[in-house]
């Protein structure tokens, strides 16, 4: 049978959008490049040289009936690469503004599950004989990383486009619902086998294996103690349907030379200066920005170094508290370092990566049911997401047109009405702020975000500021 089952992390988004009515589980990005736009057919063409590279492109999931199997990957024999590719123009003068504008219809739609879960859009009419690329993609297909990294594949390291990829074979037969029914009862038959050998490798790793339970633990204690309802504030509740998004735009050189003069990690830096955007937020909407009111879920990567390639999701999290309270940036920095140190102490992430180790033994309705009920949970502690992803470092091309920019859109769902993505892409870094309808100031926000990246890096009256030693670089240099 060809049906690969999703992990259960990916499975999750599917189950986090089910259980939320009209929230859409799909990231994305917008690339913009130089003009001038290529047709419609050229685009499908070159894409289409590229696809046996991303068989998930062609693919759809399948549900198992009766939930006794996990959702699985199959071929759709019907797949047309026209009918995930769509054209539009922005309106005069096709800046920011309307950029967002189109962003946030956009991505208020989900798409649609019998079919392949993704979509490009081809915009122009951008200011300056520009256009534009949205990548619309559903989570479970890939995180951060590799939807990032789907650039690398989908456009060029130079102006001359690479040869197309060589196809690989006629898409399998679809299975049949008993089909699917047949490969679950198997798997569930496993299952036993499965939980021996994971105990065996304890056994034969006591140590090694011991620790990652312990730390799993401890760190999942911590999660449970954070999951307490958020204050009341305008950052949480219903979400409306239509889609608000900014764009807030700042440098890579100034957060190394405010990592420099502070301390910290990269990380940390623009983790600030989101703090001081939020405590804008609140202000200009007459709230005072008390402490624990917004506890935020930072996705963190846990790929291995050199896996960056590969699709899906690897990523854990931490539920660190924004210092929002703090005035001074410098301070309000040094409280951000505090707060993520505490989560990475008290093994946060490695609570993450021991639950999804965990989610691949129990029969999957068990799973999929904790996935609904812990969606529901969380999203009342946490007010906002903030996902920062390194993009690529060189330049990169799409039919000889160079990328100029990458802007970054994270979704928003449950009682979370503001989500914050934050991307690098040579030497720019670029926010992508989502809201719904209530979140009509959002651009207070992204000038608060760029206001703080600009004082860390450039402030001189800092000489009583607490310093720590800057974290060492991160895996992608930055």
């Amino acid at each position: 049978m060809n049906a690969v089952a999703l992990s259960p992390l990916d499975a999750a988004f599917l189950e986090i959008e089910d259980a939320e009515p009209g929230v859409s589980m799909a990231i994305a990005s917008i690339a913009v490049f130089a003009g001038p736009a290529p047709t419609t057919d050229e685009f499908a063409r070159h894409l289409a040289g590229r696809l046996p590279l991303i068989p998930r492109y062609r693919q759809k999931v399948r549900r198992v009936p009766f939930d006794l199997g996990t959702p699985v990957w199959v071929d759709d024999p019907g797949f047309v690469l026209e009918h995930h590719l769509v054209r539009v123009a922005l309106p005069a003068p096709g800046g920011d503004a309307e950029l967002a504008a189109l962003m946030g219809r956009v991505m208020a739609t989900r798409l649609d599950r019998d079919r392949p879960l993704w979509r490009y859009w081809l915009v122009e009419g951008l200011a300056g004989g520009r256009w534009a690329l949205i990548s619309q993609v559903h989570h479970c297909l890939v995180d951060g990383v590799s939807g990032t990294d789907l650039y690398r594949v989908v456009l060029d390291p130079e102006p001359h486009p690479r040869p197309a990829a060589p196809e690989t074979g006629e898409p399998a037969p679809e299975p049949s619902a008993g089909a699917l029914l047949l490969g679950a009862a198997g798997h569930l038959a496993a299952l036993p086998v499965a939980l021996a050998r994971a105990a065996g490798s304890l056994v034969t790793a006591p140590g090694r294996g011991a620790r990652a339970i312990a730390a799993g633990v401890q760190g999942a204690a911590a999660l449970l103690g954070s999951l307490r309802p958020a204050r009341p504030s305008s950052l949480s509740g219903p979400l409306h349907r239509p889609r608000a998004f900014a764009i807030a735009r700042g440098r890579v050189a100034d957060v190394r030379a405010a990592r420099h003069r502070y301390g910290g990690t990269f990380n940390d830096v623009v983790l600030a200066a989101v703090t001081a955007g939020f405590r804008d937020l609140l202000l200009a909407r007459g709230e005072e920005p008390v402490p624990d009111l917004v506890r935020t879920l930072v996705p963190v990567s846990v790929r291995a170094p050199g896996d960056e390639g590969s699709r899906g999701n690897q990523v854990s999290l931490l539920l660190p508290r924004l210092p929002v309270h703090v005035a001074d940036p410098a301070e309000r920095l040094a409280a951000t370092i505090t707060e993520l140190e505490t989560c990475k102490a008290e093994h946060e992430a490695e609570a993450g990566v021991l639950l999804t180790e965990l989610a691949h033994y129990p029969p999957y309705a068990l799973v999929a049911g904790g996935v609904r009920w812990a969606s529901r949970t969380a999203q009342r502690a946490v007010v906002t997401v903030t996902t920062d992803v390194p993009g690529p470092r060189t330049t990169l091309y799409g039919l000889g047109r160079e990328l100029e920019e990458i802007i970054p859109y994270v979704p928003v769902g449950s009682t979370l009405r503001i989500g914050v993505a934050i991307l690098s892409y040579r030497d720019a870094l670029v926010v992508g702020l989502t809201g719904d309808e209530t979140a009509d100031d959002l651009d207070v926000l992204a000038r608060g975000i760029e206001t703080e990246l600009a004082c860390l890096a450039h402030r001189r009256d800092d000489a009583g500021a607490r310093r720590v030693s800057p974290g060492p670089p991160a895996p992608d240099g930055r």
